[in-house]
């Protein structure tokens, strides 16, 4: 009888931060049935424009397993945050961790529904984000790397050599 206490009171002393975590994560796995719901309505909308045969067993299995991904990245997020503690009351390595996983499903639903309308082209959520919070252009921010610098002063000195050639 006193092992059953020990075993439960160990249980309960490790599992208990992590459970309190995952209160403070709830949200993020309201969010994450929501988003998978909305992928699955454009998805099927997306496969009927392309006139795919929509499989019930599959489009539910795939969504299971992605909902199955989101518990195993809250896990994770949750398991940071209590070893990391948080900033304000909130958890911000987890939200951050979530916030990324959301933003890959949210371009998936984008895509879907961009295709469901019809329309032949692809969104770089990066970009949006950018354009969103107003930040300059990522191609204004990004530097050539010193490899890059001397891979563009060999194919210089390329085309130079080429041109002397012509002249002769």
């Amino acid at each position: 009888m006193n092992e059953r206490n020990i075993i439960g009171g160990f249980t309960a002393a490790v599992l208990s931060p992590f459970l309190e975590g995952w209160q403070q994560m709830l949200w993020f796995l309201i969010l994450a049935v929501i988003l998978i719901l909305a992928d699955l309505r454009f998805g099927i909308a997306a496969a009927k424009k392309r006139d795919e045969k929509i499989r019930p067993s599959r489009a539910v299995r795939r969504s299971l397993n992605k909902l199955v991904d989101y518990i195993c990245w809250l896990s994770i997020a949750t398991v940071v945050g209590v070893n990391f503690g948080s900033v304000f009351g909130l958890p911000l390595l987890s939200v951050i961790i979530m916030a990324v996983v959301c933003i890959i499903e949210m371009s998936s639903i984008i895509d879907n529904y961009l295709e469901y309308k019809g329309i032949k082209k692809k969104v770089n959520v990066i970009k949006l984000i950018a354009r969103i919070f107003k930040k300059p252009e990522l191609e204004d921010v990004l530097e050539p790397t010193d490899d890059d610098k001397n891979e563009d002063s060999e194919h210089e000195q390329k085309e130079e050599g080429e041109g002397n050639g012509d002249c002769r």
